[in-house]
């Protein structure tokens, strides 16, 4: 049976009578029992998921399913929901029941969504690679040698390899959008303050968004019409009227189109993935778009003044993990201060002990200014000048990532390697805009290249428009 590339496509069989709901949960179940040495389910809602078939079937029989009707989605590591494990691929939270469910996951179950299960993810979001899961890494299915990316990475290859029809990441500095490029579909980072953070496992709270990973750009819009909106359990999100995104995908007419051209110059960015995206820039000209290099001379402030502000930010979300409230627990320790000591050191990975100790650093007492406050300050210019940039364009392109997927452990020895591949999917994380990660065909290797496209703050409308018009074979 072939992919499955969107929900119309699915409820469309279903309207047949070609298909049904149950036969659909079971296609994806059989998938996932095909592909175990890709690990991208940390488990899989067998139980739940079939009840959920059944009743939604139901409900479509009756002319009553919701907009999700259809759509069989998994949910990252750390997104809650209610009476489900949910560890953030951790051992400090293995065994955690989730007492109720995140706003997001209440919303896709009030449109019929059915939630197949929790998909593997870089311990509390933090990593590139999905290798720090307490889980072990996931694997591409276009090269299992070779990475998802992350910290989205188990649900960027439950899409490629067809394990469910969309999926649900969180993108902190880029943990949906970089494993939506390494594994060739479509990853959307709204605005931040979009969608609500209630119920989503914190790693550093002014940037953490939850995002979407699918194989379609309408069924990204559609997650978004849904998702989106104000929510009373979460005041950093914005209570502006959210767009019937699904309805407005036709051609946004001719935009301008800023390319920054310190990302394209990179001694860092793989040949191939230039080519792709010059390909495309060519594509965009023909098509009558203004496309323009200009500079950005901030871009080697990007990624320290990033891992200052989120570490910071770690340090603190994470400090509630003792071994006291709940979580891994050290039943040897002799005293309170032993507990806390034992609890951490043995409950946390290394990167995560690694963020929480740089964190707790740049927070102290005589470095407070010289990290923390500068970094705040760093920010402050950098969404200064992206704003200014949007003065004059519609829409900024970079690459997504200086290389397609590397191999597993390639450059896990060394953090600074890593940190840095960040350096294009930083920006828009640090100006709090929205961005997408679109797909540009493979290289020769066979592995998935990609663009990044990102609009200003709640423009999520114009970068779906635009990417839903775009066809990268005919650039690529």
């Amino acid at each position: 049976m072939k992919k499955y590339k969107s929900l119309t496509e699915v409820q469309s069989l279903i309207e047949s009578k070609q298909l049904n709901m149950p036969d659909l949960l079971a296609y994806y179940l059989d998938k996932i029992r095909e592909q175990p040495e890709l690990n991208a389910f940390n488990e899989v809602f067998v139980s739940s998921a079939t009840e959920q078939a059944v009743a939604v079937q139901e409900k479509i029989n009756a002319g009553k399913a919701g907009r999700l009707a259809g759509m069989v989605i998994g949910i990252k590591d750390n997104i809650l929901y209610k009476d489900h494990q949910t560890t953030a691929s951790s051992k400090m939270l293995d065994g955690f029941i989730a007492p109720y469910s995140s706003t997001v996951v209440s919303r896709l179950l009030a449109e019929d969504a059915v939630i197949i299960g929790r998909l593997n993810c870089d311990e509390f979001a933090m990593g590139g690679s999905n290798e720090t899961s307490f889980f072990g890494p996931v694997r591409n299915a276009a090269d299992n040698q070779r990475v998802a990316g992350g910290s989205s990475g188990g649900s960027a290859v439950a899409v490629q390899a067809d394990l469910c029809l969309a999926a649900l990441g969180t993108d902190t500095g880029g943990s949906v959008r970089q494993p939506a490029a390494f594994c060739g579909c479509f990853g959307l980072k709204p605005t931040y303050g979009r969608i609500s953070r209630y119920g989503v496992i914190a790693y550093a709270s002014s940037f953490d968004q939850v995002g979407t990973l699918t194989s379609s750009v309408s069924d990204a819009a559609l997650l978004m019409e849904i998702l989106a909106g104000a929510d009373a359990y979460d005041s950093t999100v914005s209570a502006k009227s959210v767009p019937v995104y699904s309805e407005e995908l036709n051609s946004p007419g001719k935009q301008r189109i800023a390319v920054l051209k310190e990302t394209m110059e990179s001694e860092a960015l793989d040949p191939e993935t230039k080519h792709a995206i010059l390909q495309a820039i060519a594509g965009f000209r023909a098509a009558g778009h203004q496309v323009d290099e200009v500079s950005f001379d901030l871009l080697d402030y990007l990624v320290p003044a990033y891992y200052v502000l989120t570490a910071a930010e770690a340090s603190s979300n994470l400090s509630r993990y003792d071994g006291v409230h709940y979580g891994y627990r050290n039943l040897q320790a002799e005293n309170l201060n032993s507990l806390y000591k034992k609890s951490r050191a043995e409950g946390f990975g290394t990167e995560v002990k690694r963020r929480i100790m740089l964190g707790t650093f740049v927070l102290s007492a005589g470095y407070y200014d010289a990290y923390y406050q500068k970094a705040q300050q760093v920010r402050r210019l950098i969404r200064e000048r992206v704003e200014a940039l949007f003065t004059n364009y519609d829409l900024i392109l970079t690459p997504v990532a200086p290389t397609p997927a590397f191999k597993i452990g390639e450059n896990m020895q060394d953090p600074l390697v890593m940190y840095m591949a960040d350096i294009f999917t930083v920006l828009p994380s640090l100006s709090g805009i929205p961005s997408i990660a679109v797909p540009l065909g493979n290289n020769q290797a066979g592995l998935p290249l990609s663009l990044q496209l990102s609009a200003k703050h709640f423009n999520e409308g114009l970068l779906l428009a635009f990417t839903a018009g775009f066809k990268a074979e005919a650039y690529t």
